[in-house]
């Protein structure tokens, strides 16, 4: 019998990097768009899209550590 923990772990785990898939795929298409309609702001439009990109990497890093937790738990 399958252990249904391993499956909502797998599927949560599926979600999540979707999630931060297009997340930042949103926000670099964004900040491309924006960086190409006023070039004289490319610098901090590029430091808001890294800080933003790094937030939403470490939701997506702490939604698989919650994934791989709720894995082994059962």
């Amino acid at each position: 019998m399958m252990n249904f923990a391993w499956l909502a772990a797998g599927i949560g785990a599926g979600l999540v990097v979707i999630g931060a898939g297009l997340g930042i795929g949103k926000l670099a298409g964004s900040a491309m768009e924006s960086m190409g309609r006023q070039p004289e702001a490319i610098s901090p439009i590029r430091t808001a899209m890294i800080i933003a990109a790094a937030l939403i990497e470490g939701i997506a890093f702490f939604g698989l550590v919650i994934c791989i937790l709720l894995a082994f738990k059962a």
